[in-house]
């Protein structure tokens, strides 16, 4: 059996990370899919999804070592040749993905007591348009 939902966001732009987990669920309860597997994707290529932690540090950490591997302070060709100013943006969507596939047992997400789904929010503007995708399959 086969589920598709789908979720729509607002955003505060680059650095807000959106625990979406509940969301998340209730889309696997709404499914009626009690062992399976829940995949996760995000429209658009500013923007990523992971798990983590969901504690200020932790994500203040995240956001700081994203701004290490693609600082603001560098030029980028896409700026150069788009003139938006998120050529980073790409970069650090890139690097974590945008999408993420997690288990489903007993009609639940399988994840860990401190581990949460997260949309990493990494354009330079607000984005009151940020869609996700939802499919479970299973039985």
């Amino acid at each position: 059996m086969a589920f598709s939902g789908s979720l729509a966001l607002s955003t505060k732009g680059e650095g807000d990370i959106v625990d979406i987990t509940e969301k998340i669920q209730e889309n696997v309860r709404s499914s009626g899919i009690t062992i399976g597997i829940c995949h996760v994707f995000v429209i658009g290529s500013t923007a990523a999804i992971t798990t983590i932690e969901y504690e200020p540090g932790v994500l203040q950490d995240l956001n700081r070592a994203l701004s290490v591997c693609a600082p603001s302070d560098i030029t980028y060709a896409h700026d150069s040749r788009w003139g938006d100013g998120n050529g980073r943006s790409h970069v650090k969507a890139a690097m974590v993905g945008p999408s993420l596939t997690v288990p489903v047992s007993d009609g639940a997400l399988v994840l860990g007591t401190w581990q949460q789904i997260v949309l990493l929010e990494l354009d330079t503007r607000p984005r009151r348009d940020r869609h996700l995708l939802v499919t479970i399959i299973g039985d």
